[in-house]
């Protein structure tokens, strides 16, 4: 039967919230990062708009998987700092054997969470199995996620916080019980794993600072032609979440110029191996069905405690 916009489910951030946890979490981006790898979905670039007048785009997210769903999200830098979050978005569900819609959720915590749970899913794969330093650079809402999501498949026991606004950095070191340091390459030297998850357009990580067989992922995403890392970190394994999106959208890809080793479907599909001991970055943009998938999952699990 066809539902119609009068019976649309709407679910906010709370119902959210209440219901999804990282590692169900960490294993559905898994496996839809496998699945887009192995060719079974279909989803185009991120299409985006500037805002004229503004420091901001919108972006619309469409993709077809286990899921079918469109993100809408946008991004206003000038929002930093205020109480209105930089990225916002809303997330419609469809039926798939329909298209009827189904629900439209909150996503600006799923977007959050998404990113953190697939970078713990590429770090449960990559990085060392030992590592137990964490370096955090930045202090917004990745480097909170990071800092939750990755002790979760390591055993981390030192936290640590760079950032670029010092009394920013030292206050979210405090909450996140993690040591602040006001030299970033202090910060990074010795790290097992370091999350990049600033908004920089300059590189704020030197190559030559990584630890041999560190695992770095930048989820900063600085635009096109922005960047997190530099050349000599980009010389290192690169995996990334889809090549046509990196090429179109990864600033670190672009302005490194950079081989791509994989995507990070192949590797934990087992279709490419990294070599034992390798040096990896996991450079991420955020694609899609990664948006697709949480949401399904919040959906369901929302459904399921109702």
């Amino acid at each position: 039967m066809h539902q119609g916009m009068e019976g649309l489910r709407f679910i906010g951030e709370a119902e959210v919230a209440a219901a999804l946890t990282w590692m169900p979490l960490i294993d559905a981006m898994e496996a839809a990062m496998m699945s887009f790898s192995a060719g079974d979905v279909e989803q185009p670039i991120r299409q985006m708009v500037p805002v004229p007048g503004h420091d901001a785009i919108i972006a619309a997210m469409p993709a077809v998987g286990a899921a079918m769903a469109v993100k809408v999200v946008t991004l206003f830098h000038g929002n930093a700092g205020t109480g209105v979050p930089t990225h916002q978005a809303v997330i419609l569900l469809f039926d798939k054997s329909n298209g009827s819609p189904t629900a439209v959720l909150d996503g600006r915590l799923i977007t959050e969470m998404r990113t953190a749970a697939t970078s713990a899913a590429a770090a449960r794969k990559l990085a060392p199995a030992d590592a137990r330093v964490l370096t955090l650079m930045g202090n917004g809402v990745q480097a909170r996620a990071h800092a939750e999501a990755i002790p979760l498949v390591r055993p981390v026991e030192e936290v640590r916080l760079w950032a670029r606004n010092p009394d920013h950095g030292r206050a979210t070191a405090d909450d996140l019980d993690a040591v602040f340091f006001d030299d970033a390459e202090a910060a990074v030297r010795g790290a097992d794993i370091v999350a990049c998850t600033t908004s920089a357009t300059e590189p704020v990580l030197s190559g030559t600072w990584l630890k041999p067989g560190a695992f770095v992922t930048s989820v900063g995403w600085n635009g096109a032609d922005g960047r997190e890392l530099d050349d000599a970190a980009m010389g290192n394994i690169v995996i990334v979440e889809s090549v046509d999106a990196a090429l179109d959208q990864a600033g670190n890809v672009r302005q490194s110029g950079c081989e791509i080793f994989a995507e990070i479907g192949e590797v934990l599909a087992g279709t490419k191996t990294v070599p034992a001991g390798a040096t990896v970055i996991y450079d991420s943009v955020g694609i899609a069905i990664q948006d697709v998938a949480a949401a399904q999952l919040a959906f369901d699990l929302v459904n399921a405690s109702a």
